[in-house]
């Protein structure tokens, strides 16, 4: 029987200084991407993914780009060196959804770049107008959390993985809720490095920036299933997906139980693509058993055409 394959992209923290350029270094269709960028956008992208400054990549309306441009040469790169490449589905941890959606055909190169640029800088602009603040607790059961949270009056943002938990809202409101997450026996509580509090109701300023960006652009029709950070489950045709778009600003991201609906399908493999493994942690915490690989640089690109070359 055939393994079931799902690709998962990278989502915004995952960004570093230095991503990239070796890539296009050493291949000209990564090259080309990166200079494509910057017809695109009216901006050195590539600059700023090859050499930083950290601090102005981190912005928003850098990285979102920056992450997105660098996961989609790492998904290009595995078709170039393994044409033959087979995948059944794609998701991606909330700004990934939108890659993982032009994966599958659902927006071009050229529009997913340019939805990351804007939501980026739709996202900056709420974070500016709050202030809102994001942290990541661990080890507490989400019944627990759940009960912190609507104690502190703030919001689970992202469902990562067993045992942990992204929560957000107005920066005093999640120091207190650290402090009871503590007391209730979480093993650590800890502040976010990020400027606001993404996926909560203090992004509801940049929702009908969203929607109106979502409006502008053509969709199509996923030419697979693409798991919603919303629903949990595969999206449904192009308005379902402006609605869910729409509402994945200020809604938790629902990563395990999107891992868990394709394990219910029979995905046994995962491929992350991006900077960073921060998913293929987050798989391994769901289930041990399946096979978990990486796009992230030129050693751990080699190393998956090898493995999928092995396994065809």
């Amino acid at each position: 029987m055939m393994q079931k394959t799902a690709l998962l992209f990278a989502g915004q923290g995952a960004q570093f200084a230095g991503m990239g350029r070796d890539w296009a270094a050493q291949f000209p269709s990564a090259r080309a991407f990166y200079d494509q960028s910057r017809e695109i956008l009216g901006f050195d992208l590539a600059r700023l993914c090859f050499e930083g400054p950290e601090a102005e990549l981190t912005r928003t309306e850098n990285a979102q780009p920056a992450i997105f441009l660098t996961s989609w040469v790492a998904f290009q790169l595995l078709k170039e060196l393994k044409p033959d490449l087979s995948f059944q589905a794609t998701a991606g941890l909330s700004l990934g959804e939108l890659t993982a959606l032009t994966a599958a055909g659902v927006l071009s190169f050229e529009d997913g770049l340019t939805m990351a640029r804007q939501r980026g800088r739709y996202m900056q602009e709420a974070c500016e107008l709050t202030r809102g603040a994001m942290a990541a607790v661990l080890g507490l059961e989400t019944a627990v959390l759940r009960e912190v949270c609507a104690a502190a009056d703030v919001e689970m943002a992202n469902l990562n993985c067993p045992g942990q938990t992204v929560i957000s809202g107005e920066a005093q409101k999640i120091s207190a809720a650290c402090e009871l997450a503590k007391a209730k026996g979480a093993k650590r509580a800890v502040m976010l490095p990020v400027a606001g509090a993404y996926h909560s109701r203090l992004m509801a300023g940049a929702q009908p920036k969203v929607r109106a960006m979502l409006d502008a652009v053509a969709l199509r029709s996923p030419s697979m299933p693409v798991i919603s950070n919303v629903t949990a489950l595969p999206h449904g045709g192009p308005e379902e997906i402006r609605q869910a778009l729409t509402a994945q600003v200020i809604s938790p991201v629902r990563f395990e139980e999107s891992i868990r609906y394709l394990l219910a399908q029979g995905f046994t493999r995962f491929i992350e693509l991006g900077p960073g493994t921060a998913l293929s942690g987050f798989v391994k915490r769901v289930d041990k058993t399946v096979i978990i690989l990486n796009v992230a640089d030129i050693p751990s690109l080699e190393a998956t055409v090898k493995t999928l070359s092995a396994d065809s």
